[in-house]
């Protein structure tokens, strides 16, 4: 592990209680996955803690919402770990921004592996946390993966559901075979050395037309807030993943079966005035108990990716504590 100054790599400050160590872990496919591990200036190294992973939003990384959980989650007594999903960040997976949802929740799987056989982890005390589309991604990770112990997700977005139907259904059949014929031909221009397209992810500039949605998450992703340009990578790729690839989501169904991971305690976090909480809501419906919706008064979607005053952070540490 190596000991990192956290303002170097975060979009946030850091408490000074805080230490960071920069880590890295091999998934089961051996590519290597990268995180944040922050632990509480009071770790005993001869005790054996809790621990929380914390997954990103999707098309962003660690540093970008996860690395924030994760720290203030280390002030209430966890060990906790940001990491990247592979394809982005700092985690390696070529080519850059692609979609592979699996491979996603295998990286969590992955942590899990790396924390439970740390000698000051408990292993039978692991938790997680999704934001956006990790909350999907730990779902689906969660229901073959029985050492997470307990399951939270915040701001969650379904990727399967929302690339299939997009937000409140509004997309037709005939509109998502026009979108899987564009990538699936996308994927000769590639094959032959073409080059790459990406697609989705947030604007890069506003105009009159820009839609609410895509005006809240520029606020985050395209100003100080949350900007954030991970070594090797670029400011006009973030958030957007791989055209040829992303089609990949509409295979991707976390909802499935997601009543299989109780008795394990699930909580699903969203504003209430969240675009995407109709997602949560889904997913609070077909888990089985224990299972808890939890609506943060006047948050939106992406309030919840980095503004503290809003974030339930005593929420998610008593459904820990209560669980771990």
């Amino acid at each position: 592990m190596e000991k990192i100054n956290a303002h170097q790599y975060t979009t946030f400050k850091v408490d000074r209680n805080i230490t960071v160590y920069k880590v890295t872990f091999k998934n089961q496919y051996n590519m290597e996955v990268a995180g944040h591990l922050f632990m509480s200036e009071n770790f005993n190294q001869n005790e054996k803690y809790p621990a929380i992973i914390v997954g990103h939003p999707m098309g962003a990384v660690k540093e970008q919402s996860a690395d924030l959980y994760a720290s203030k989650m280390a002030g209430k007594g966890f060990v906790t770990l940001a990491i990247d999903l592979s394809f982005w960040g700092e985690s390696a997976g070529e080519p850059r921004n692609a979609v592979a949802p699996d491979i996603y929740a295998e990286d969590f799987s992955a942590a899990v592996d790396f924390l439970g056989t740390r000698s000051f982890i408990d292993k039978n005390r692991i938790g997680i946390i999704g934001i956006c589309g990790s909350g999907s991604f730990v779902i689906s990770a969660a229901k073959i993966d029985p050492r997470m112990k307990a399951i939270a997700t915040v701001s969650m977005y379904d990727m399967g559901a929302a690339n299939r139907n997009a937000l409140n259904h509004s997309q037709s059949l005939e509109q998502r075979k026009k979108i899987i014929e564009e990538a699936a031909e996308q994927r000769y221009v590639e094959f032959t050395g073409g080059k790459r397209r990406y697609t989705s992810g947030t604007v890069h500039q506003l105009d009159k037309n820009t839609p609410p949605i895509q005006r809240e998450f520029y606020d985050f992703y395209r100003t100080s807030r949350g900007e954030y340009t991970p070594k090797g990578s670029s400011p006009e790729l973030t958030t957007h993943p791989t055209l040829s690839s992303n089609t990949k989501f509409m295979n991707f169904y976390p909802l499935n079966d997601i009543e299989s991971i109780s008795p394990r305690p699930m909580l699903f976090i969203t504003g209430d005035q969240a675009h995407s909480k109709e997602f949560s809501e889904a997913a609070y419906q077909l888990a089985a108990e224990p299972k808890e919706l939890y609506y943060v008064p006047n948050a939106g979607h992406v309030d919840l990716y980095d503004k503290t005053q809003l974030i339930p952070f005593e929420k998610l540490e008593t459904f820990f504590h209560r669980n771990l």
